[in-house]
């Protein structure tokens, strides 16, 4: 079960499925991901390649709608112009956030923002926090709803 993995492995899930996604990016299809390769590479016990591939099919499913929130608090940064890793870090976040409620919202967060540190930019962490950060107060204010972006008010 996910939701009874330690935290350390779930970190290793998030990074796992951080790095499938980045590759499925790079080659523009994100349903088309394959973490065996990291499995293999990196030793995830089934629990944590379970976590991440939850991770991975959830931030498919729900990319469109992810992206779409991604660009209303970040509307200075085209989400397709945004650097791979930010986008992904964002992806997965937004994700547990909005659709996985066993994820506590400061764990997502705090979680996003080591991922941005260890993977991304000089200035990845500070925009990813800034960006979920916004959304946790759109979603303070009901101007978003966890479970169902669709129903955005505004």
């Amino acid at each position: 079960m996910p939701n009874s993995i330690p935290s350390n492995l779930k970190r290793k899930a998030r990074m796992a499925a951080l790095q499938s996604l980045f590759a499925a990016d790079i080659k523009e299809d994100i349903e088309g991901f394959c973490l065996a390769w990291l499995t293999e590479e990196d030793s995830l016990s089934d629990e944590t390649a379970a976590f991440a591939e939850m991770l991975i099919n959830g931030v498919a499913g729900y990319r469109l709608d992810l992206d779409h929130i991604t660009q209303r608090y970040a509307p200075a940064w085209p989400v397709n112009q945004l650097a791979l890793v930010d986008r992904n870090i964002l992806r997965i976040a937004l994700f547990e956030l909005l659709h996985h409620p066993d994820t506590p919202e400061k764990t997502a967060i705090n979680e996003a923002v080591e991922l941005a540190k260890i993977f991304g930019s000089e200035s990845s962490a500070r925009f990813v926090n800034g960006v979920l950060g916004s959304v946790m107060a759109g979603l303070e204010t009901g101007e978003l709803v966890a479970g169902n972006p669709a129903l955005e008010r505004g």
